[in-house]
């Protein structure tokens, strides 16, 4: 007769937490995932130390650039950077409340999303991974924004954001750690040059580039306040787009170069110790034309953004997206997804997407 082995549960359920937090972290993610709907506490291991060691490198996820247009709705083309392939997948919205049963993509980063849902002054930040989100209602109604920007801090998020309202101007930080907008008084309406342009964060604030006369305005997150960088732009610009690296603490000017307002040059520059512009790299001639033909000198629907080590440069009326490996210092192409229909002339919006499960909503 075969004796039946069981747990004896006077052992086991003295099992010290963090212990067990530790050997679960050693599941499969698929198994890891489905645990979590069995009850709050296995729910919670998802923002265990363990389970945050153990995946939250990149490397276990895929790099995606991500392209919204306002004629998909939950239905988003993906580039896979790793593998240099194109994804055609319908993300999991599904989770989130009715009141987002349509929204406009507004801003990514770590692994989170900031959108705005219609006829309201709400916003929902979400994370597709872990379905968390958190509806945002924002102080004034009706309201126009500009310039939105999420910014990952150590213990949640912000929301930058200009408003303009009754011949006003105000800058508007929301913090996810105790829930509440602040508003500032003023800013600079001369900033607002391209509304696809995100604020580049550094050393703790957002920094901008103001079209002509060219110069750098950065706006502190902690003490609400606009400053003027004292840096030299390099000359002959015809515009200008700032790029930050999140995880080098460094600031990048991509410009183009040329008379009369036209670009014959397309440039790379890295903020120096000295607060001097240094030049990185130059655009090879080729590639420069075609980006040129691609925006015809529409400088304003060019924007930029920082993507696993990449700067990548878009242009809003155009598919494709023109990028450096700034380790490399070499540029290269992403081709258009092959599923876009060509009648989509315009609206094309990129943001980086790097999946993480521990980015709390």
């Amino acid at each position: 007769m075969k004796s039946k082995t069981e747990m004896d549960p006077g052992i086991w359920s003295k099992l010290p937490p963090e212990l067990l937090d530790h050997i679960l972290s050693f599941l499969p993610l698929k198994t890891f995932l489905n645990l979590r709907s069995t009850c709050k506490r296995f729910s919670s291991l998802v923002f265990s130390p363990p389970f945050i060691s153990k995946h939250s490198s990149a490397s276990h996820f895929s790099s995606l650039l991500l392209l919204s247009h306002p004629q998909c709705y939950a239905h988003f083309p993906l580039y896979d950077t790793i593998r240099g392939a194109w994804r055609n997948l319908a993300l999991p919205f599904s989770f989130l409340p009715p009141c987002a049963a349509q929204f406009n993509l507004l801003s990514s980063r770590n692994g989170l999303f900031c959108l705005s849902l219609p006829n309201s002054s709400c916003f929902l930040v979400c994370n597709l991974l872990a379905k968390s989100s958190r509806v945002i209602q924002f102080p004034l109604f009706p309201f126009a924004f500009e310039m939105l920007t999420l910014v990952p801090t150590p213990d949640g998020y912000k929301i930058f954001m200009l408003c303009s309202k009754y011949s006003s101007n105000y800058s508007f930080v929301y913090d996810s750690k105790d829930h509440s907008w602040t508003r500032y008084d003023g800013f600079q309406a001369l900033l607002i040059d391209n509304f696809h342009q995100e604020g580049a964060p550094f050393n703790g604030s957002l920094c901008f580039a103001t079209p002509e006369p060219f110069s750098v305005v950065s706006f502190d997150l902690e003490k609400g306040k606009w400053e003027t960088l004292n840096t030299a732009m390099p000359g002959e610009l015809t515009f200008g787009r700032l790029v930050s690296d999140p995880d080098g603490g460094k600031l990048y000017l991509v410009g183009g170069i040329g008379r009369n307002g036209i670009s014959r040059s397309m440039r790379l520059w890295e903020l120096g110790n000295g607060g001097m512009w240094v030049e990185v790299e130059r655009l090879p001639e080729l590639m420069c034309r075609k980006f040129m033909s691609v925006c015809y000198h529409n400088y304003e629907h060019v924007y930029c953004f920082w993507h696993q080590g990449m700067i990548c440069v878009c242009c809003h009326t155009w598919p494709e997206i023109l990028y450096c490996k700034v380790s490399r210092r070499t540029w290269h192409w992403i081709p258009k997804c092959p599923s876009l229909p060509d009648k989509w002339s315009c609206g094309f919006r990129w943001f980086s997407f790097v999946p993480q499960f521990y980015a709390l909503a």
